[in-house]
């Protein structure tokens, strides 16, 4: 655990003047220091720097471990609401046949409906490279079939000896 708080409190304030703000106090604004500090002393609670930035300083009164409490708990929420994104690959050959094709795209499929990215790509090897067109035709049918659970992100672009597309899920409504 860190041992420096992320906050100034009680006497590591180093305002002459602070607004002190909080649920439990009647007459909210300007108060020096010392005053501040004998309110949160009678009230049981600590003073906390909440915005050191503004003149003067705003000031809480306040139970610091219940408020860093509450903070992990909203940051925790926060992590768990964003969404990673997963992005499967699905690589061709240039001259793959139609049973493999079909193989992948159900695998496509599935991976749109879980809601992930699908990066396909076709990859030339040696000589193959003369087949690009091949290879695109061959993506572009892919994101045809895929039409209905995704949109192409990304048209077929030769990057090296690669030619990749990607198809993010549609919305479900």
């Amino acid at each position: 655990m860190d041992t420096a708080p992320q906050h100034n409190i009680n006497q590591r304030i180093r305002a002459q003047q602070v607004r002190l703000v909080g649920d439990n106090i009647e007459n909210q604004g300007v108060y020096s220091l010392s005053e501040a500090l004998k309110i949160a002393d009678e009230l049981e609670l600590d003073l906390v720097e909440i915005s050191p930035k503004a003149d003067p300083p705003v000031c809480k009164v306040i139970d610091y471990k219940k408020f860093l409490y509450q903070q992990k708990k909203k940051q925790k929420e926060m992590k768990a609401k964003a969404v990673q994104v997963v992005v499967k690959e699905i690589r061709f050959g240039p001259n793959t046949d139609d049973h493999d094709f079909e193989f992948k795209l159900r695998h496509a499929e599935k991976f749109l409906k879980e809601g992930a990215k699908v990066k396909a790509y076709v990859f030339f090897k040696g000589r193959s490279i003369l087949f690009k067109e091949q290879g695109e035709i061959l993506l572009l049918r892919f994101a045809t079939e895929l039409e209905e659970l995704g949109k192409v992100e990304q048209l077929p672009r030769l990057e090296g000896k690669r030619m990749t597309m990607f198809i993010t899920p549609k919305k479900k409504k």
